[in-house]
């Protein structure tokens, strides 16, 4: 009995060590991303600038994604996690000197933002592969509640520190705090074992088919492909929304500034309650049906947002669906991601977690290509009600393909 409470114990301490260091690290980059848009924003006014460094930041996952997966699960976890930040935070202070000795060029911006985002192609699939390693199989629900909790305040107070300390610091200083959360997190991830997965390899395979695998292990699982499909389909209407929030409030509501970031605030407190629900009731067995039950959130809160009418007294159910949008995001996202940690194997791990991230980069261009001309000519509000509309219609036909056949699953086991 002491045995396994001490077990329980140690899990819980590692997993927290590192995800404390790595709360700390987003709070870092979250300012620095900040002030690096605001500074190129009040330099330049030009949204051809700001679409470019959007595109910058997107683009190392897209085509980087399924190879970065590879070394992933080639390497020891551990130091490509180390690496990565240290990585990060060294391309924070070289350009830091930038600003210290003048203004570096604009797109120089749009560079950095690009090589930061290599980085986080690297780390993101190590540190989501490097968990299960940590934490039991029926816990994993819980530990991602955790993770999305502290990741969500994380994204909340980032900015808010961004913009305190860009009105009285100059921006190399400012970037600087990227390279100490780097250091601050690199240090909680030497202070944890981190067990390696056993890699079944009879002999060295091609890199092309080691990358072909990560597509395999999701198409050998019925459930998750038809989950996955769908949702990939669902974020190109979805995904155009997070550049619509603005719009929504300055052009349709005819809001200000404190009320942007009211629709911000409220959509990072979904994001937060709906983890430490997750957190707290944590042990999900049949994780589809509160994926789609997330899904089933993010469809009617997209749909309702795009229905509600241009009044300035309508703004506060438009901040109050997005806060229920948020807590819809982590109702499906966090035991999606526990399914994923607990059925695909732990060697294969970092190449299905890269090529999700990558054809989900790729859903955002290709949605705002859609989305751009529709929301331009009719309204930014029409296109809220289409991805409602899609996002409705994906939900209910993943449901009746995959949700039977979870419940028969169910039944067999018991």
């Amino acid at each position: 009995m002491k045995k396994n409470k001490n077990q329980q114990n140690k899990w819980k301490r590692d997993f927290l060590t590192i995800a404390g260091g790595q709360t700390v690290s987003l709070i870092g980059s979250a300012a620095v991303q900040f002030s690096l848009i605001w500074w190129l924003a009040s330099e330049t006014a030009s949204p051809i600038m700001m679409s470019i460094a959007g595109v910058f930041a997107f683009l190392p996952q897209l085509v980087l994604g399924p190879f970065a997966g590879v070394w992933v699960d080639r390497l020891n976890r551990k130091t490509v996690i180390i690496a990565a930040d240290l990585f990060i935070g060294l391309v924070a202070l070289v350009f830091a000197f930038f600003f210290l000795f003048g203004n570096p060029p604009y797109w120089s911006v749009c560079v950095v933002l690009g090589i930061r985002a290599v980085g986080n192609v690297f780390h993101s699939p190590a540190i989501q592969a490097a968990v299960p390693m940590l934490v039991p199989q029926q816990e994993l629900v819980r530990a991602n509640g955790w993770s999305q909790f502290m990741q969500s305040g994380a994204f909340l107070l980032g900015p808010v520190l961004g913009a305190a300390m860009y009105t009285v610091l100059p921006l190399w200083i400012i970037l600087l705090s990227d390279l100490v959360g780097a250091l601050v997190a690199s240090a909680m991830v030497a202070l944890v074992k981190i067990p390696d997965p056993e890699r079944h390899i009879k002999e060295r395979t091609r890199f092309l088919d080691e990358m072909t695998e990560g597509a395999v292990a999701i198409c050998q699982d019925r459930k998750l492909f038809v989950v996955t499909a769908a949702t990939l389909f669902g974020m190109v209407f979805y995904a155009p929304l997070s550049t619509f929030y603005p719009l929504m409030t300055s052009d349709y509501f005819r809001a200000d500034a404190w009320h942007a970031s009211m629709v911000n605030f409220g959509y990072a407190m979904g994001m937060m309650l709906s983890a430490i629900f997750l957190g707290k009731f944590g042990t999900i067995k049949n994780k589809f049906p509160v994926i789609h039950l997330g899904l089933l959130g993010m469809g009617t809160s997209s749909l309702l947002c795009g229905l509600l009418p241009s009044e300035m007294v309508w703004f506060w159910g438009f901040a109050a669906l997005c806060a229920l949008l948020g807590a819809s995001s982590n109702l499906y996202n966090i035991p999606y991601i526990a399914y994923l940690q607990e059925t695909i194997a732990p060697d294969r791990m970092g190449r299905v977690f890269s090529l999700i991230g990558s054809l989900s980069s790729a859903t955002m261009p290709l949605g705002l290509l859609i989305a751009g001309p529709i929301a331009e000519s009719r309204g930014v509000s029409l296109w809220f009600f289409i991805s409602g509309i899609v996002l409705l219609l994906l939900t209910l036909i993943s449901a009746l393909l995959v949700l039977p056949k979870a419940d028969k699953a169910g039944k067999s086991t018991s």
